[in-house]
């Protein structure tokens, strides 16, 4: 018989195919830059071999903007697990951001927006990130 704690274990791998999830971020403060990171860290568990794009654009530019992150770190051990990290270059130009102020493991992409429909379109899970 299964206990509670054994039932629920955040560490339990779920499934062992290829995934692909687009997740999007909408909001810089710190904690909900934490939150997405916990659940990017969730994902990675029970999903190992998943494909991860996490897409920040709006007010969730800062959570790559090297002056303003509160999660460098984890963005590097998430990097090196695979998990990609893209800034919106629509938002970037509203907020006169340039591609040297992000963090080195962040990449670009013309609109969010647009990156998040062609991920759907092509059949990736969407998460909204931090709800």
């Amino acid at each position: 018989m299964r206990t509670q704690a054994q039932e629920f274990s955040n560490d339990k791998v779920v499934d062992t195919r290829k995934h692909q999830v687009v997740m999007q971020v909408t909001q810089g403060d710190s904690l909900y830059q934490l939150t997405v990171i916990g659940q990017l860290r969730n994902i990675k568990k029970a999903l190992p071999h998943a494909e991860i794009e996490v897409v920040c654009h709006s007010q969730g530019l800062p959570m790559l903007v090297a002056s303003q992150t509160k999660v460098a770190g984890p963005i590097e051990e998430l990097s090196a697990q695979g998990v990609t990290f893209v800034a919106c270059e629509n938002t970037m130009q509203r907020q006169k951001i340039k591609r040297v102020d992000l963090v080195p493991q962040a990449s670009t992409v013309p609109s969010g927006m647009v990156e998040i429909i062609l991920k759907q379109e092509a059949g990736w899970a969407y998460v909204k990130g931090g709800i």
